[in-house]
Formats: C-alpha cells, structure tokens, sequence
C-alpha cells in the first residue's frame, strides 16, 4: 500500500538509521572520508523524505531504502576497505568466509554496489511508475535497470573528481579501490545484477514492490 505520510513504523525505522549514524560518528577510522561518505548519507535522506510526500511509498520500498543506508553508514564507518566483516562471521558462524569463498581482498564495498541496486530498485521502479504511469511493466524494468547502470557510472565519476582533489593516502581511504584497477567496472556491474535480480523478481512476483495506488 501506497503511504504519503510518515507513521510510526516510519519514525521507527528513522530513529534506528539515526542511532546508527550517532554510533558510527564515535571515532570513525578517517573522520574526513567518514564525512565525505556521511554527506552522501543526508543527500539520500531528504530525497526520501521529498519523495514520500510527492509520490508515495509502499512501506517495503521505504524499508528497503533505509536498509541500503544502514549498510552504506557500516561502511563510512570503516571506510569501505576495512569493515571487519571476515571477524563477525568468525565470531558468529565460526567459518573464515573470505578463505571459504577464497577472497583475497576486503569485499564489502562489493556487497554495498550489489545492494544498490537490490535494495533500490523498488524506489526507482515507483518513481518511474508515478512519471510515465502508462508504460508496462516489462518498460518500467528495462527503464529502472538503465537508471542503475547510468547512477553507477556517475557515482564512479564523481569519487574520481573528489580522489583527484585529495592527496594518494587519502584517495586511496575514499575509493578503496585496493590496489584493484577493475574496482570501477566490477562495482558497476554488481549494482547492475543486483537490479536484474530483483527486477526479475518482480516481474514474476508483482507484490515484491507492493506499489498499490490505495492511501491510508
């Protein structure tokens, strides 16, 4: 169902993103790239907050999108490269997952470009549904994975136009490419079938965006 105001399973979900930022400010690892990717952070709150009143959003989609700024704030905190991910999977599963899936480098940053296009793809799908509402579904999809590749690639240029600015160390803290010179090209992939998978999803589970036109 389609909601155009923010309720208290909304303002729940809010107060939990806000206890994490809070959290993660706590002697972050490179408090200026901490910023740089929080600022980020606040850009994706408020075209949240604008599309919920123009458009509206299913709580589903609003979850799903908070859930993508929760991993991207773990991230910041960490500075992508060094989120102890291998550690808590020790601690909890007891099983080295990175020797297991036999990774040599840290791979969250990988995870967080999967999930943006997992995670999103219901908020693009309903904006592009409200802005052409006449296109078929099948439209919609082809639309909202081409909306994924094109905001991957000028995610890509924009870190690159902030690296340049900053000194090696400090570039290297913002883009954590790794020593990888495919970083760019994998990241973007992987936002892309993160979105093929939900999107294909979808089109055999409609319920998946719960994009009913009912107010409540």
């Amino acid at each position: 169902m389609i909601e155009y105001q923010l309720t208290l399973k909304h303002w729940l979900c809010l107060a939990f993103i806000a206890t994490t930022i809070l959290i993660t400010s706590i002697h972050p690892l490179e408090f200026e790239s901490y910023l740089l990717h929080q600022a980020g952070t606040i850009f994706m709150l408020i075209v949240l907050f604008i599309m919920m009143k123009k458009i509206g959003l299913s709580f589903l989609t609003f979850s799903l999108y908070l859930g993508f700024l929760f991993i991207h704030i773990i991230g910041a905190h960490y500075l992508y490269s060094y989120v102890p991910y291998n550690e808590w999977f020790k601690q909890v599963f007891h099983f080295d997952l990175n020797q297991t899936m036999g990774w040599t480098r840290n791979m969250y940053d990988r995870w967080v470009h999967l999930v943006y296009g997992l995670l999103l793809y219901p908020f693009f799908y309903r904006v592009f549904q409200v802005w052409l509402p006449s296109l078929k579904p099948y439209v919609l999809f082809l639309l909202v994975i081409q909306f994924v590749m094109a905001t991957s690639l000028i995610y890509e240029w924009v870190e690159w136009l902030i690296a340049i600015q900053l000194s090696p160390e400090d570039a290297e803290n913002y883009n954590g490419q790794q020593g990888d010179i495919w970083d760019a090209h994998m990241d973007m992939l992987l936002a892309t079938i993160g979105s093929l998978i939900y999107g294909i999803l979808y089109l055999i589970y409609p319920a998946l965006t719960a994009n009913s036109t009912s107010k409540k």
